[in-house]
């Protein structure tokens, strides 16, 4: 299904049968990426008395109760209500079906960027003159998603156990950068776009949605961090229109699949 769009004052192009799947997919009981050292998300045929939700033992039909951690299983996306005291959740947050959004690749470094806590010696860290590389020629109308791909980018992203490495993340310079574009909905794919023991700070969290103490930020409601994607490489960097597809869960997070759609300038 073919159709023309208007973004800004510029018409394009785009082809809705040909989307690109950037979520992992969740392979319960299978391989999975993990965070946090959490349970493996899981599935098991519910069982209650003679009944048992198994065609493969006798059930009538598949009937199984699934179990995971949105955060720490697979692709997920979050809004302000996972670092706030409000609850706010991912289902009201995300008002927007299509985004306008550019891929970029970038490719972790030591550095000697802001970041609280201290960084490590060991630590790999998106940068800010990363992003300044590859964002400074941008159309602005693009930026209303912006979707990170760190090199390298073995498949092994799919099913990583993250607490046996130190994945990287974004500095404090960065991601004050990434909110100075106007960035609404920031798609990554590494587990979080904070340190993953960082003494609790979520500095960069906390930046994107410009929150102090836990207290809610009714100006940043609407934005989403979309954490856990996979983009292959045969993905090229560019513009594309992103439909975040999320189930209708009333949670500060959500297990997602974003879907991206090749757009051309008339």
């Amino acid at each position: 299904m073919k159709a023309e769009i208007e973004i800004g004052f510029k018409k394009h192009t785009v082809d809705f049968s040909k989307g690109i799947d950037i979520s992992i997919p969740l392979y319960f009981n299978g391989e999975q990426p993990n965070t946090y050292g959490v349970d493996k998300a899981t599935s098991k045929a519910y069982q209650d008395g003679q009944f048992i939700g198994d065609t493969r033992k006798g059930g009538p039909c598949n009937f199984e109760t699934y179990s995971f951690t949105p955060h720490c299983n697979g692709t997920h996306t979050e809004c302000i209500g996972h670092i706030t005291d409000k609850r706010v959740d991912i289902l009201s947050s995300l008002n927007r079906s299509m985004i306008p959004s550019t891929i970029i690749s970038v490719t972790p470094t030591n550095t000697n960027e802001n970041y609280i806590p201290s960084l490590h010696t060991g630590d790999v860290v998106i940068t800010k003159q990363a992003l300044l590389s590859q964002l400074k020629n941008i159309n602005p109308e693009f930026l209303q998603g912006l979707i990170i791909r760190t090199l390298p980018n073995p498949e092994t992203k799919k099913s990583r156990d993250y607490m046996n490495e130190s994945p990287s993340f974004l500095s404090i310079d960065a991601m004050e950068y990434v909110v100075s574009l106007g960035v609404k909905h920031l798609l990554v794919d590494i587990p979080s776009v904070d340190r993953l023991l960082d003494d609790g700070h979520l500095s960069s969290h906390n930046i994107f949605w410009e929150t102090k103490e836990r207290e809610f930020n009714p100006n940043t409601q609407h934005k989403t961090i979309t954490e856990m994607i996979f983009v292959s490489k045969d993905v090229k960097d560019g513009n594309y229109l992103l439909n975040l597809q999320i189930p209708a869960f009333v949670s500060d997070a959500a297990p997602s699949r974003p879907i991206l759609y090749k757009i051309n300038e008339l």
